[in-house]
């Protein structure tokens, strides 16, 4: 004779079974996470260069969870100087690519379809750097110096500065992605990210003095101050994937974790450095630790959260971007080159968990470089 199993016994069996579920997609993941989820999405990001601090909030949302809180399997692809992210978003490469918008704008002028959703630097990490004797201090006294620059599109926030203080008489030289032609006298002044090749001025040793360089043996010119700096590292994505059905909500989630991941870093800093280390970074420890200052002082403070596109620096980029960049000249931007809509989506859900989606609680810190970054 069979037996029927009792309702409870019934219950019990689903709530097993449902348990079972959760264990294998994931619980909520605490502070900011999502609700679980039948099965991960498999998505993958592009990156601009190998691991470093530069990317940090990527790493960080992957090894500590909050991709997989958002259902999400993420599959990080590092970059090299081969590899052009744009490229690979209009191949289907990757469903997200990190870009400069200059450079972004340029591959879209040449076919590839692609759009900015999220515009993690809210301000240009480029500066161009001089001896402190040199008497370089404003654009101006590049008349008659010799001046660095690397070229491959980084060049326009340098240029627009020499046609908008009208420099006379100055001699454009291509660098190596190093400061070492500064160093050695070859240049008056070079050009330089804040979060790397500066860095790199301040690891190295002054032979006068047997000593690290310290700030004030150089000058630096901010194209932020000067009224010339281009938006830099942003999201984008295909316009056909984006436009699939689904894609949109894949998007939101892929945000929402790598904001999260940025914003974990304000206030875990030590254990992002680590994450980034532990990721295959072959950069020092104390290089990564100013990097990663760096980089949260270009991401925070975010005016309209992070991600979330400042119009009026959108609109000086293409301003510099048209008036420099030859592929670009006489090109009307059309304004459907990024929205804001899905970034605002994801740091709306992160404001509604608590997180600090401006980066109101960002502080700079000290951090002491050592000889070659180490």
């Amino acid at each position: 004779m069979k037996t029927q199993k009792k309702p409870w016994k019934k219950m019990l069996a689903l709530m097993v079974a449902m348990a079972f579920v959760v264990a294998a997609c994931g619980d909520d993941g605490g502070e900011g996470g999502s609700e679980t989820c039948d099965e991960l999405d498999d998505v993958r990001v592009q990156l601009q260069w190998v691991a470093q601090s530069q990317f940090a909030g990527y790493f960080v949302a992957n090894d500590l969870g909050f991709y997989e809180d958002e259902c999400l399997n993420v599959e990080i692809l590092e970059g090299a100087v081969e590899i052009v992210p744009q490229t690979v978003l209009a191949t289907g490469g990757a469903e997200f690519g990190l870009a400069w918008v200059p450079k972004a704008l340029v591959s879209r002028e040449q076919g590839a379809d692609i759009v900015n959703i999220a515009q993690v630097f809210e301000r240009s990490g480029t500066l161009e750097v001089s001896f402190a004797d040199s008497g370089i201090q404003t654009p101006a006294d590049w008349a008659g110096k010799t001046v660095g620059n690397w070229g491959f599109g980084n060049e326009y926030e340098l240029t627009a500065a020499i046609e908008l203080f009208d420099v006379d008489d100055v001699e454009l030289v291509g660098q190596n992605f190093d400061m070492l032609a500064l160093l050695n006298g070859e240049l008056d002044a070079a050009e330089a990210m804040i979060y790397n090749e500066y860095a790199q001025l301040l690891e190295a040793e002054n032979p006068d003095t047997g000593e690290l360089y310290q700030p004030d043996d150089f000058n630096i010119i901010d194209f932020n101050d000067v009224g010339t700096a281009m938006l830099q590292d942003a999201v984008w994505v295909n316009a056909d994937w984006i436009a699939e059905e689904g894609n949109e909500d894949i998007a939101v989630r892929f945000l929402k974790a790598t904001f999260r991941g940025w914003i974990h870093c304000l206030d875990n800093f030590d254990e992002c450095v680590e994450v980034v280390l532990n990721n295959g970074s072959t950069l020092g420890e104390s290089h990564q630790a100013w990097q990663l200052n760096e980089i949260l002082g270009l991401i925070f403070p975010a005016g309209n959260g992070i991600g979330v596109m400042n119009e009026s620096l959108w609109d000086q980029t293409v301003e510099v971007a048209t008036g420099q960049i030859e592929e670009l000249q006489g090109v009307e931007i059309s304004g459907d080159a990024y929205r804001t809509d899905l970034a605002q989506q994801a740091v709306d859900a992160l404001r509604e968990d608590g997180l600090d989606v401006e980066g109101e609680s960002y502080e700079p810190r000290d951090i002491e470089l050592r000889l070659g970054g180490e």
